[in-house]
Parts: structure tokens; C-alpha cells; sequence
């Protein structure tokens, strides 16, 4: 497998941080930004939950993101969020976190969205208040495409967190396979790029060593469904599976 490292900074290079969620998306996204000169990647942001200690949606513990980011080569900032964050809380820490990262002298983000429009234009039209212009290195392409592309390239990752809606206990703590991706479910994006499933990536192009862990306890968890434009009231509850992964 090829290393690639991260290229030095240069005059005419754009300072950018990367939206770093720790999955496959993030991680195909990062190998394109590191192979152009136009931009410089000089962080990795990542929103965790600090009553939990762990990522955000993905339920990934800290020291496993410490590892993957140490791995890679990029100085890692976490945004800190409380265990049941209001809009008003989120909205304010992430006011100070960009404020800090204009300070920086950062001018781009990057995030890994393929094709959901709403969140796209959500993260545009918040970073235009601060003049930080978005990159979005998977946007519209297909999905097939790129989970292939992905797994050709020699990146892999581990499923950590599914929809109980699709998927059963099983599923989760299994690797991204070309096998396991034929097989899923009809309505279930191949990128799970509606939030069917969520990955940690370990090993690929841009780490100089695989991350080593190994399965821990799968949860089952419940989460309010938000309301819809069509029902004045809450839909439910939607179910989710985690699967605990332990550094070695």
C-alpha cells in the first residue's frame, strides 16, 4: 500500500480544516484534498459528545479518533458538545469554534457530503457569515462509485454504528466489503449517505500504519425522531446499533 503524506505547506496554498468524522466519506475525501496543491489541510475538527467521550453519531471513543488522527499526520481539535446539546447550545459553540479558526487564519472547509442539498447549503450558508468558503471533494458523485473506489484503493473500515430500521445486531462490527455492499438492503445507500450506517476507517493511502483494535460490546439504543414538515408531532423513536471498539 501506498503512504501518501501530507504535502508542506506553500505560498500559494489554501489554508483549510477538514470536518473529520472518522469514517469512510471523510477519509476518500481527505485522499483527494492531500494529492491537490491548491490546499493546504492543516487540521482535522471533530464534534464529540464530552459527557460520553466519544464522537458524535458515531459513538467512536476518543482514543481511538487520538490513534486515527496521530496515524494520519494531522493536528486533531475536538468541538466539545454537551450529552443532549439545544440548537441555541450548539449554535453558540460552534460560533466560538469557527471565530477561533478564522483567528487561525483559515479561509476553507472541507466536508465529505455527497448528495444531501439541505445539510449542504446549511453548512454554506453558516461558514458565509465568517467568509469561509466550503469544499466538498465527493459532492454528486455516485456512490457506487466511490464505495468501490474506496475499498480499491485499500482503505478499510469498520461498521460502528447502523439503523435498526435495516440492519440487526450482526450487523455492526463487520468491515466494508464489496461482498457485504452487494448484499445490503434495497432502500439502504451503498455510502450510507442517509445515515443508514456510520464507519470507522482504520487502515488506507493516508495512514502511515493501521489502527489496531478490536471489538468490544454492541449496544442497542433509542433516539428521539425529530418532527417532520409534515406532522406537527414527534414521530417515534428510532432505533440504533453500536458496536464498542477497543484500542490495543
Amino acid at each position: 500500500m501506498i503512504y501518501y503524506p501530507i504535502r508542506k505547506k506553500c505560498i500559494l496554498s489554501i489554508k483549510t480544516y477538514f470536518n473529520w468524522s472518522s469514517g469512510k466519506d471523510s477519509a476518500l475525501a481527505l485522499y483527494y484534498l492531500l494529492q491537490d496543491s491548491n490546499y493546504s489541510i492543516n487540521k482535522l475538527v471533530t464534534s464529540v459528545n464530552s459527557h460520553y467521550n466519544r464522537v458524535s453519531m458515531h459513538g467512536l471513543p476518543i482514543n481511538l479518533l487520538e490513534a486515527q488522527t496521530n496515524a494520519i499526520g494531522i493536528p486533531l481539535q475536538l468541538i466539545k458538545l454537551p450529552e443532549q446539546p439545544s440548537m441555541q447550545d450548539y449554535e453558540a459553540i460552534m460560533d466560538t469554534t469557527v471565530n477561533t479558526l478564522k483567528a487561525e487564519q483559515f479561509t476553507h472547509a472541507v466536508f465529505g457530503d455527497i448528495f444531501l442539498e439541505d445539510l449542504k447549503r446549511y453548512r454554506e450558508d453558516n461558514l458565509l457569515k465568517y467568509n469561509i468558503k466550503t469544499v466538498f471533494p465527493l459532492w454528486k458523485k455516485d456512490t457506487t462509485n466511490l464505495i468501490n473506489e474506496f475499498i480499491d484503493l485499500g482503505f478499510k473500515a469498520v461498521i460502528v454504528c447502523a439503523n435498526a430500521k435495516y440492519f440487526s445486531e450482526d450487523f455492526v462490527g463487520q468491515t466494508i466489503t464489496k461482498e457485504l455492499i452487494q448484499n445490503l438492503p434495497k432502500a439502504v445507500d451503498v455510502c450510507g449517505e442517509n445515515g443508514e450506517f456510520h464507519t470507522f476507517c482504520y487502515d488506507g493511502p493516508i495512514f502511515k500504519a493501521p489502527i489496531a483494535f478490536s471489538i468490544g460490546e454492541k449496544i442497542y439504543r433509542e433516539y428521539n425522531t425529530p418532527k417532520t414538515e409534515d406532522s406537527v408531532c414527534d414521530s417515534g423513536k428510532t432505533g440504533f446499533w453500536f458496536c464498542d471498539l477497543v484500542l490495543k
